[in-house]
Protein backbone atom coordinates (compact mmCIF):
# COMPACT_ATOMS: atom_id res chain seq x y z
CA UNK A 1 0.00 0.00 0.00
CA UNK A 2 0.82 4.74 -0.15
CA UNK A 3 4.07 2.29 1.48
CA UNK A 4 1.64 5.05 1.82
CA UNK A 5 3.18 4.19 4.63
CA UNK A 6 4.87 1.04 3.97
CA UNK A 7 5.56 0.84 0.31
CA UNK A 8 8.00 -1.39 -1.41
CA UNK A 9 9.87 -0.29 -4.48
CA UNK A 10 11.36 -2.51 -7.13
CA UNK A 11 15.01 -1.98 -6.22
CA UNK A 12 14.87 -0.47 -2.76
CA UNK A 13 12.44 -1.58 -0.09
CA UNK A 14 11.08 1.80 0.94
CA UNK A 15 8.18 2.19 3.33
CA UNK A 16 5.53 4.13 1.42
CA UNK A 17 3.49 4.38 4.59
CA UNK A 18 6.37 5.79 6.64
CA UNK A 19 7.44 8.23 3.91
CA UNK A 20 3.94 9.65 3.51
CA UNK A 21 3.46 9.84 7.24
CA UNK A 22 6.67 11.82 7.66
CA UNK A 23 6.41 14.02 4.58
CA UNK A 24 2.67 14.46 4.48
CA UNK A 25 2.22 15.98 7.93
CA UNK A 26 3.93 19.21 6.95
CA UNK A 27 1.72 19.48 3.89
CA UNK A 28 -1.37 18.87 6.00
CA UNK A 29 -0.46 21.72 8.29
CA UNK A 30 0.61 24.12 5.56
CA UNK A 31 -2.03 23.29 3.00
CA UNK A 32 -5.22 24.24 4.83
CA UNK A 33 -6.66 26.28 1.96
CA UNK A 34 -10.32 27.20 2.19
CA UNK A 35 -12.04 23.89 1.52
CA UNK A 36 -15.46 25.46 1.80
CA UNK A 37 -14.84 27.68 -1.23
CA UNK A 38 -13.50 24.76 -3.26
CA UNK A 39 -16.34 22.42 -2.47
CA UNK A 40 -19.19 24.92 -2.64
CA UNK A 41 -18.52 25.17 -6.37
CA UNK A 42 -18.40 21.40 -6.83
CA UNK A 43 -22.04 20.99 -7.70
CA UNK A 44 -21.93 23.84 -10.24
CA UNK A 45 -18.71 22.85 -11.99
CA UNK A 46 -19.32 19.15 -12.44
CA UNK A 47 -21.05 18.15 -15.66
CA UNK A 48 -22.45 14.63 -15.87
CA UNK A 49 -20.32 12.27 -17.93
CA UNK A 50 -21.94 10.95 -21.11
CA UNK A 51 -21.91 7.16 -21.11
CA UNK A 52 -23.23 4.53 -23.46
CA UNK A 53 -26.30 2.57 -22.39
CA UNK A 54 -25.88 -0.56 -20.31
CA UNK A 55 -24.01 -1.49 -17.18
CA UNK A 56 -20.41 -0.24 -16.83
CA UNK A 57 -18.00 -3.13 -16.56
CA UNK A 58 -15.78 -1.32 -14.05
CA UNK A 59 -17.96 -0.80 -10.98
CA UNK A 60 -15.27 1.05 -9.06
CA UNK A 61 -13.43 3.75 -11.00
CA UNK A 62 -11.58 5.38 -8.17
CA UNK A 63 -8.81 7.54 -6.81
CA UNK A 64 -7.12 7.39 -3.40
CA UNK A 65 -5.98 10.74 -2.01
CA UNK A 66 -4.39 12.08 1.17
CA UNK A 67 -6.03 14.79 3.23
CA UNK A 68 -3.76 17.61 2.07
CA UNK A 69 -4.93 16.90 -1.49
CA UNK A 70 -8.56 17.39 -0.42
CA UNK A 71 -7.72 20.64 1.34
CA UNK A 72 -6.14 22.31 -1.67
CA UNK A 73 -7.89 20.87 -4.73
CA UNK A 74 -11.56 20.45 -5.68
CA UNK A 75 -11.29 16.68 -5.90
CA UNK A 76 -15.02 15.85 -5.79
CA UNK A 77 -15.84 18.12 -8.75
CA UNK A 78 -12.85 16.89 -10.73
CA UNK A 79 -13.64 13.24 -10.01
CA UNK A 80 -17.23 13.72 -11.14
CA UNK A 81 -16.20 15.45 -14.38
CA UNK A 82 -13.82 12.59 -15.11
CA UNK A 83 -16.59 10.04 -14.66
CA UNK A 84 -15.12 8.42 -11.56
CA UNK A 85 -17.34 6.57 -9.14
CA UNK A 86 -15.33 6.64 -5.93
CA UNK A 87 -12.94 8.74 -3.85
CA UNK A 88 -11.03 7.14 -0.99
CA UNK A 89 -9.16 8.85 1.81
CA UNK A 90 -5.75 7.77 3.07
CA UNK A 91 -3.46 7.24 5.34
CA UNK A 92 -4.37 6.43 9.00
CA UNK A 93 -7.70 5.86 10.74
CA UNK A 94 -7.08 8.41 13.51
CA UNK A 95 -6.25 11.26 11.13
CA UNK A 96 -9.11 10.54 8.72
CA UNK A 97 -11.53 10.18 11.64
CA UNK A 98 -10.46 13.58 12.93
CA UNK A 99 -10.88 15.06 9.44
CA UNK A 100 -14.42 13.80 8.85
CA UNK A 101 -15.54 15.04 12.28
CA UNK A 102 -14.48 18.61 11.45
CA UNK A 103 -16.33 21.05 9.20
CA UNK A 104 -13.88 20.51 6.35
CA UNK A 105 -14.50 16.78 6.38
CA UNK A 106 -18.25 17.17 6.55
CA UNK A 107 -18.13 19.51 3.55
CA UNK A 108 -16.09 16.96 1.61
CA UNK A 109 -18.59 14.21 2.42
CA UNK A 110 -21.51 16.47 1.53
CA UNK A 111 -19.91 17.39 -1.80
CA UNK A 112 -19.40 13.72 -2.67
CA UNK A 113 -22.96 12.90 -1.63
CA UNK A 114 -24.35 15.73 -3.76
CA UNK A 115 -22.36 14.59 -6.78
CA UNK A 116 -23.24 10.91 -6.39
CA UNK A 117 -19.65 9.88 -5.56
CA UNK A 118 -18.97 6.95 -3.27
CA UNK A 119 -16.56 7.45 -0.36
CA UNK A 120 -14.23 4.80 1.03
CA UNK A 121 -11.20 4.87 3.33
CA UNK A 122 -8.03 2.92 2.46
CA UNK A 123 -6.05 2.83 5.67
CA UNK A 124 -2.80 1.67 7.19
CA UNK A 125 -4.54 0.61 10.35
CA UNK A 126 -2.50 -1.59 12.67
CA UNK A 127 -1.07 1.11 14.94
CA UNK A 128 -4.58 2.48 15.48
CA UNK A 129 -6.29 -0.89 15.85
CA UNK A 130 -3.61 -2.10 18.29
CA UNK A 131 -1.97 0.99 19.86
CA UNK A 132 1.76 0.50 20.26
CA UNK A 133 1.71 1.81 23.84
CA UNK A 134 0.00 -1.44 24.89
CA UNK A 135 3.33 -3.23 24.44
CA UNK A 136 4.33 -2.08 27.93
CA UNK A 137 1.21 -3.70 29.37
CA UNK A 138 1.29 -7.00 27.46
CA UNK A 139 4.14 -7.72 25.01
CA UNK A 140 2.53 -11.04 24.00
CA UNK A 141 -0.03 -9.10 21.96
CA UNK A 142 2.78 -8.13 19.59
CA UNK A 143 4.76 -10.21 17.07
CA UNK A 144 7.69 -12.42 17.90
CA UNK A 145 10.63 -12.12 15.51
CA UNK A 146 12.70 -14.94 14.05
CA UNK A 147 15.29 -14.11 16.73
CA UNK A 148 12.77 -14.64 19.49
CA UNK A 149 12.21 -10.98 20.41
CA UNK A 150 8.83 -9.31 20.86
CA UNK A 151 8.62 -6.03 18.94
CA UNK A 152 6.13 -3.19 19.30
CA UNK A 153 6.88 -1.46 15.99
CA UNK A 154 4.54 -3.35 13.67
CA UNK A 155 1.64 -5.80 13.35
CA UNK A 156 0.54 -8.21 16.08
CA UNK A 157 0.32 -11.83 17.19
CA UNK A 158 -2.85 -13.20 15.60
CA UNK A 159 -3.03 -15.92 18.27
CA UNK A 160 -3.25 -13.41 21.12
CA UNK A 161 -6.90 -13.22 22.28
CA UNK A 162 -6.12 -9.95 24.06
CA UNK A 163 -4.73 -8.39 20.89
CA UNK A 164 -7.70 -9.51 18.83
CA UNK A 165 -10.11 -8.08 21.39
CA UNK A 166 -8.42 -4.67 21.26
CA UNK A 167 -8.36 -4.76 17.46
CA UNK A 168 -12.06 -5.56 17.33
CA UNK A 169 -12.95 -2.77 19.75
CA UNK A 170 -11.01 -0.19 17.75
CA UNK A 171 -12.25 -1.46 14.39
CA UNK A 172 -15.80 -0.94 15.64
CA UNK A 173 -14.91 2.55 16.89
CA UNK A 174 -13.41 3.67 13.59
CA UNK A 175 -16.09 2.05 11.46
CA UNK A 176 -18.75 4.04 13.30
CA UNK A 177 -16.93 7.23 12.27
CA UNK A 178 -15.64 6.16 8.85
CA UNK A 179 -18.65 4.50 7.25
CA UNK A 180 -17.96 3.51 3.65
CA UNK A 181 -20.88 4.35 1.39
CA UNK A 182 -20.10 1.13 -0.51
CA UNK A 183 -19.76 -1.00 2.65
CA UNK A 184 -16.27 -1.89 1.37
CA UNK A 185 -13.63 -1.44 4.10
CA UNK A 186 -9.85 -1.36 4.03
CA UNK A 187 -7.99 -1.91 7.31
CA UNK A 188 -4.49 -2.95 6.27
CA UNK A 189 -1.73 -4.61 8.26
CA UNK A 190 1.73 -3.05 8.37
CA UNK A 191 2.58 -4.12 4.84
CA UNK A 192 6.22 -4.72 4.16
CA UNK A 193 6.78 -5.78 7.76
CA UNK A 194 6.70 -9.39 8.95
CA UNK A 195 3.93 -10.99 10.91
CA UNK A 196 4.45 -13.12 14.03
CA UNK A 197 6.87 -16.05 14.40
CA UNK A 198 5.68 -17.41 17.74
CA UNK A 199 5.14 -21.20 17.97
CA UNK A 200 1.42 -20.84 17.16
CA UNK A 201 1.94 -18.43 14.25
CA UNK A 202 5.13 -19.63 12.61
CA UNK A 203 3.40 -22.40 10.67
CA UNK A 204 1.27 -19.82 8.87
CA UNK A 205 2.47 -17.54 6.11
CA UNK A 206 2.11 -13.77 6.49
CA UNK A 207 -0.81 -13.96 4.04
CA UNK A 208 -2.53 -16.66 6.12
CA UNK A 209 -2.00 -14.65 9.31
CA UNK A 210 -3.36 -11.51 7.64
CA UNK A 211 -6.46 -13.40 6.55
CA UNK A 212 -7.03 -14.75 10.08
CA UNK A 213 -6.92 -11.17 11.35
CA UNK A 214 -9.24 -9.98 8.58
CA UNK A 215 -11.86 -12.57 9.55
CA UNK A 216 -11.79 -11.19 13.09
CA UNK A 217 -12.04 -7.58 11.91
CA UNK A 218 -14.88 -8.42 9.53
CA UNK A 219 -16.94 -9.99 12.31
CA UNK A 220 -16.37 -6.88 14.41
CA UNK A 221 -17.25 -4.24 11.83
CA UNK A 222 -20.41 -6.10 10.82
CA UNK A 223 -21.75 -5.12 14.24
CA UNK A 224 -21.74 -1.58 12.82
CA UNK A 225 -22.40 -2.23 9.13
CA UNK A 226 -24.11 -5.61 8.59
CA UNK A 227 -23.30 -5.41 4.86
CA UNK A 228 -19.59 -4.80 5.46
CA UNK A 229 -17.00 -6.40 3.24
CA UNK A 230 -13.27 -6.27 4.00
CA UNK A 231 -10.22 -6.18 1.74
CA UNK A 232 -7.31 -8.58 1.88
CA UNK A 233 -4.34 -6.58 0.60
CA UNK A 234 -1.99 -8.61 -1.63
CA UNK A 235 1.18 -6.57 -1.50
CA UNK A 236 4.81 -6.98 -0.43
CA UNK A 237 4.96 -9.82 2.13
CA UNK A 238 1.33 -10.73 1.49
CA UNK A 239 1.70 -10.79 -2.29
CA UNK A 240 1.57 -14.62 -2.40
CA UNK A 241 -1.91 -15.93 -1.64
CA UNK A 242 -2.66 -17.81 1.57
CA UNK A 243 -2.21 -21.55 1.44
CA UNK A 244 -4.07 -22.75 4.54
CA UNK A 245 -6.79 -20.29 5.54
CA UNK A 246 -9.78 -20.01 3.21
CA UNK A 247 -11.46 -16.60 2.91
CA UNK A 248 -14.79 -16.18 4.64
CA UNK A 249 -17.73 -14.69 2.79
CA UNK A 250 -17.26 -10.94 2.73
CA UNK A 251 -13.49 -10.94 2.24
CA UNK A 252 -12.39 -9.62 -1.16
CA UNK A 253 -9.01 -9.33 -2.83
CA UNK A 254 -7.19 -6.03 -3.21
CA UNK A 255 -4.08 -6.33 -5.37
CA UNK A 256 -1.37 -3.62 -5.36
CA UNK A 257 1.44 -4.12 -7.93
CA UNK A 258 3.81 -1.40 -6.72
CA UNK A 259 6.89 -3.04 -8.23
CA UNK A 260 5.67 -2.73 -11.83
CA UNK A 261 6.75 -0.21 -14.47
CA UNK A 262 4.38 2.40 -15.88
CA UNK A 263 5.91 3.06 -19.29
CA UNK A 264 5.38 -0.59 -20.23
CA UNK A 265 2.03 -2.42 -20.28
CA UNK A 266 1.50 -4.65 -17.27
CA UNK A 267 0.88 -7.67 -19.49
CA UNK A 268 4.41 -7.37 -20.92
CA UNK A 269 6.61 -9.82 -19.04
CA UNK A 270 9.96 -8.98 -20.69
CA UNK A 271 11.66 -5.83 -21.91
CA UNK A 272 11.76 -5.44 -25.71
CA UNK A 273 15.57 -5.44 -25.78
CA UNK A 274 15.87 -8.37 -23.42
CA UNK A 275 15.83 -8.58 -19.67
CA UNK A 276 13.07 -9.47 -17.27
CA UNK A 277 10.47 -7.30 -15.56
CA UNK A 278 8.69 -7.83 -12.28
CA UNK A 279 5.49 -8.01 -14.33
CA UNK A 280 5.49 -11.76 -14.85
CA UNK A 281 5.88 -12.51 -11.17
CA UNK A 282 3.20 -9.95 -10.28
CA UNK A 283 0.75 -11.26 -12.88
CA UNK A 284 1.26 -14.80 -11.63
CA UNK A 285 0.60 -13.57 -8.10
CA UNK A 286 -2.57 -11.81 -9.26
CA UNK A 287 -3.85 -14.96 -10.94
CA UNK A 288 -3.00 -17.09 -7.90
CA UNK A 289 -4.81 -14.67 -5.58
CA UNK A 290 -7.86 -14.56 -7.85
CA UNK A 291 -7.93 -18.36 -7.78
CA UNK A 292 -7.86 -18.31 -3.96
CA UNK A 293 -10.18 -15.37 -3.24
CA UNK A 294 -12.36 -15.42 -6.32
CA UNK A 295 -13.17 -12.54 -8.67
CA UNK A 296 -16.27 -11.33 -6.88
CA UNK A 297 -15.45 -7.88 -5.51
CA UNK A 298 -11.77 -8.13 -6.47
CA UNK A 299 -10.03 -4.76 -6.77
CA UNK A 300 -6.73 -3.58 -8.11
CA UNK A 301 -5.02 -0.71 -6.32
CA UNK A 302 -2.80 0.89 -8.94
CA UNK A 303 -0.30 3.76 -9.08
CA UNK A 304 -0.99 5.40 -12.47
CA UNK A 305 -1.61 8.79 -10.83
CA UNK A 306 0.54 8.37 -7.74
CA UNK A 307 2.70 11.48 -7.74
CA UNK A 308 4.29 10.50 -4.44
CA UNK A 309 5.60 7.26 -5.95
CA UNK A 310 6.84 8.92 -9.13
CA UNK A 311 8.64 11.48 -6.94
CA UNK A 312 10.34 8.84 -4.82
CA UNK A 313 8.25 10.00 -1.84
CA UNK A 314 10.28 13.23 -1.67
CA UNK A 315 8.42 16.50 -2.03
CA UNK A 316 11.46 18.20 -3.56
CA UNK A 317 11.30 15.72 -6.45
CA UNK A 318 7.69 16.46 -7.44
CA UNK A 319 7.23 16.53 -11.22
CA UNK A 320 4.50 16.18 -13.80
CA UNK A 321 2.89 12.75 -13.72
CA UNK A 322 4.39 10.62 -16.53
CA UNK A 323 1.12 9.59 -18.14
CA UNK A 324 1.16 6.85 -20.81
CA UNK A 325 -2.39 6.58 -22.09
CA UNK A 326 -1.79 3.52 -24.25
CA UNK A 327 -0.22 1.67 -21.33
CA UNK A 328 -3.11 2.59 -19.06
CA UNK A 329 -5.75 1.43 -21.52
CA UNK A 330 -3.91 -1.83 -22.13
CA UNK A 331 -3.71 -2.33 -18.35
CA UNK A 332 -7.48 -1.96 -18.09
CA UNK A 333 -7.82 -4.71 -20.66
CA UNK A 334 -5.47 -6.91 -18.61
CA UNK A 335 -7.70 -6.51 -15.58
CA UNK A 336 -10.96 -6.81 -17.54
CA UNK A 337 -9.80 -10.08 -19.07
CA UNK A 338 -9.37 -11.43 -15.53
CA UNK A 339 -12.81 -10.29 -14.41
CA UNK A 340 -11.54 -7.55 -12.07
CA UNK A 341 -14.36 -4.98 -11.96
CA UNK A 342 -13.06 -2.66 -9.23
CA UNK A 343 -10.12 -0.45 -10.18
CA UNK A 344 -8.62 2.48 -8.31
CA UNK A 345 -5.31 4.33 -8.23
CA UNK A 346 -3.33 6.22 -5.67
CA UNK A 347 -3.26 9.92 -6.54
CA UNK A 348 -1.30 11.15 -3.54
CA UNK A 349 0.13 14.68 -3.73
CA UNK A 350 -2.10 15.66 -6.66
CA UNK A 351 -3.11 18.91 -5.01
CA UNK A 352 -3.45 22.63 -5.59
CA UNK A 353 0.29 23.14 -5.78
CA UNK A 354 0.56 20.49 -8.48
CA UNK A 355 -2.02 22.28 -10.64
CA UNK A 356 -0.25 25.62 -10.20
CA UNK A 357 3.09 24.16 -11.27
CA UNK A 358 2.15 21.60 -13.93
CA UNK A 359 -1.45 22.21 -14.94
CA UNK A 360 -4.30 19.76 -14.69
CA UNK A 361 -3.41 16.16 -13.83
CA UNK A 362 -4.39 13.47 -16.37
CA UNK A 363 -7.58 12.74 -14.46
CA UNK A 364 -9.83 13.22 -17.49
CA UNK A 365 -7.71 10.75 -19.49
CA UNK A 366 -7.88 8.32 -16.59
CA UNK A 367 -11.67 8.51 -16.44
CA UNK A 368 -12.01 8.31 -20.23
CA UNK A 369 -10.23 4.96 -20.31
CA UNK A 370 -13.06 3.30 -18.40
CA UNK A 371 -15.92 4.59 -20.53
CA UNK A 372 -15.81 2.11 -23.44
CA UNK A 373 -16.01 -0.87 -21.11
CA UNK A 374 -19.45 -2.43 -20.62
CA UNK A 375 -20.81 -5.67 -19.24
CA UNK A 376 -22.69 -7.63 -21.90
CA UNK A 377 -23.93 -11.19 -21.55
CA UNK A 378 -21.79 -11.68 -18.48
CA UNK A 379 -18.51 -10.58 -20.04
CA UNK A 380 -16.42 -7.44 -20.51
CA UNK A 381 -16.61 -5.72 -23.89
CA UNK A 382 -15.21 -2.46 -25.18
Amino acid sequence: MTKRKSDVRPKARISRRKMLETLGQAALAAGSVCLERRLSAAGQDAAPAVRPAGEPFFLTRGAVVVLSDLRTLDWPARAKRAGLSTLATHIFPHEVAAFVQRDEGQKFLAACRGLGLQVEHELHAMSDLLPRALFDKDPTMFPLTDKGDRVRDYNLCVHSPAALDVVAENAIKYTKILRATTSRYFYWIDDGRPMCRCPKCRGLSDSDQALLLEHHVLRAIRQVDPQAKLAHLAYARTLPPPTQIKPAAGIFLEFAPIERKYDVPFRQRELPGGGSLAHGRLLDALDANLAWFGRDGAQTLEYWLDLSRFSGWKRQNVKAIPWHDGVFRDDLRTYAERGVRHVTTFAAWVDGDYVKRFGDPPLEAYGAGFRPWRMENGRAVS
